[in-house]
């Protein structure tokens, strides 16, 4: 019989543990994905950079109606019901989920094909978008199946498939095909087909891996009937799609109203920033992989009070790590997109801010979607995200004529804002579970010190490459001095980093000395 502490410990070290995986893995993948994206912006015209934008775009929207909120909803089940020990409704939620997502992509891939003409004359007034929009469809069935797939490896507490077939494998490929385009100086439709490629060839190989290693064997089955696991796994899950639709319109809203307002070439402008932000919930979204499976056993088995430790404790973790980057982002964005993508992208720079601040807000408060999706709140979800979504497109519209990037920049950032502030006032109100400790409230008084200090100091020097990183390395040094004067750490960080300690067969003693002392 395990204690509260036992129980907190152990899921913490899970957690770190996963998330260790994942953030490795995810580095990897932005690595070879930001040197793929250099060499697409290079190689190609500031108005072809935007159609591509555009058309990965519109197939993301389709991709995301295919999956039917099944990544999520089939984890969540999965572990919800490995934590009662019914393996019968684990092999039909598996079962189920594989046989909805085929049906539902192969479809939206055929709908895509032949709406292509329409969506690129009709919306974007851009009628050479249409072809890339028809081989992009290509890809719809095989990416839902990949995504379909890591959710139940997922659901298993396995994040390393995740790693090898999304982060890794897949990145490499298209790096390789995008090099051989270039090499061989093929057209910009060339592009296209070297992403079509490597989805194809990753999920054939994930296919072959999931014969032969599923966490649980697949039964054969003749016919393509539902279970009445999958019936309630879908209804579970059909309100996480519109979480997901949503979250998609809110996420590339900007980006397709900047199509349409606007010209491919600000849509190009625009997205050199938006990747750069996306690095902030690099954290979140790691620490949350196994979060949802880990939460969801403990649900199971109406652990309320280690919920709400653990999320609070993973919640300062992910506050704590996002910091440096925002750091980076939200003070020199012009140094930054200057060294990526070069000069003529600096016009980007404010909406980088912008973003910047909407996407560390948005970190800061946490895993509380996952917390409500564990829960099992998922219409509450999608009314929260409605709201968001209307506010967003509300926006758009009336910020991007008169201000291009910077009013779509902002559009997003209030937006964002607004949902998680209404998902944590709701997860308060009805589990009593929030964030927000004394050594959280410490942290981030420091940094809004720390950041007018900079600020001001960066408005007295010359900005250069090796400026930026003596004032980069000057911020992490005050910042963890700060946090060791002022004890902002809790009990679970050290153990922690007796974890780290002991996997990487390392000697922590003079940390563990330190954080003794304070």
């Amino acid at each position: 019989q395990f204690n509260m502490s036992e129980i907190v410990n152990q899921s913490l070290q899970k957690i770190a543990k996963g998330t260790g995986i994942i953030f490795t893995g995810t580095i990897i993948g932005m690595l070879f994905g930001f040197v793929g994206r250099v060499i697409l912006v290079r190689y190609t015209t500031q108005s072809e950079y935007g159609i591509y934008c555009l058309a990965l775009t519109v197939i993301s929207i389709f991709v995301t109606i295919s999956t039917l909120g099944l990544a999520t909803g089939s984890t969540r089940y999965i572990a919800y019901f490995r934590g009662k020990k019914e393996e019968g409704k684990v092999r039909g939620i598996i079962s189920s989920s594989i046989k909805i997502a085929i049906i539902a992509s192969i479809s939206l891939a055929v709908i895509s094909f032949f709406a292509s003409d329409i969506i690129s004359s009709n919306i974007f007034h851009a009628p050479e978008l249409s072809t890339p929009l028809k081989i992009f469809s290509i890809a719809i069935p095989f990416t839902v199946l990949i995504n379909v797939f890591i959710s139940i490896f997922r659901g298993f507490d396995r994040v390393d498939v995740r790693v090898y077939f999304q982060d890794i494998f897949r990145p490499v490929l298209y790096l390789l095909f995008l090099i051989a385009v270039v090499l061989f100086g093929l057209s910009f439709i060339g592009v296209i087909y070297a992403y079509i490629l490597s989805i194809a060839a990753t999920c054939v190989v994930f296919v072959m891996y999931m014969v032969k290693k599923s966490p649980l064997p697949i039964t054969r089955e003749n016919n393509i009937n539902i279970n009445p696991m999958g019936r309630e796994l879908l209804f579970f899950s059909i309100p996480l799609l519109g979480v997901s639709m949503l979250q998609m319109i809110i996420s590339w809203t900007d980006t397709i109203m900047l199509g349409y307002f606007k010209t491919p070439d600000v849509v190009g402008l625009y997205n050199a920033a938006l990747p750069l932000a996306n690095l902030l919930p690099i954290f979140l979204s790691s620490a949350v992989y196994l979060f949802v499976p880990i939460t969801s056993q403990l649900y199971a088995k109406n652990s309320m009070a280690e919920l709400k430790r653990i999320y609070t404790i993973l919640t300062k973790w992910i506050f704590l790590a996002t910091i440096p980057i925002f750091f980076v982002l939200f003070l020199f964005p012009d140094v930054v997109l200057n060294l990526l993508f070069g000069s003529r992208y600096i016009g980007a720079a404010i909406a980088l801010q912008i973003l910047s601040l909407g996407f560390f807000i948005n970190s800061s408060l946490g895993s509380n979607i996952s917390m409500l999706v564990t829960l099992g709140k998922t219409k509450l979800l999608f009314w929260i995200i409605l709201i968001g979504s209307i506010i967003n497109i509300t926006l758009n519209t009336a910020l991007i004529p008169p201000l291009g990037v910077i009013g779509a920049a902002i559009a997003s950032t209030l937006s964002v804002i607004i949902m998680r502030l209404l998902y944590a006032t709701k997860l308060y109100q009805l589990f009593k579970i929030h964030p927000i400790t004394k050594n959280y409230l410490k942290i981030a008084v420091l940094l809004v010190i720390l950041l007018f200090v900079f600020y001001i100091l960066g408005t007295f020097v010359i900005m250069s490459f090796w400026v930026f990183m003596v004032l980069f390395s000057l911020f992490l040094v005050f910042y963890g001095s700060l946090l060791l004067f002022t004890k902002s750490f809790d009990e679970e960080d050290i153990i922690i980093l007796l974890m780290i300690e002991k996997r990487l067969g390392i000697d922590l003693a003079w940390i563990k000395r330190i954080l003794k002392r304070f």
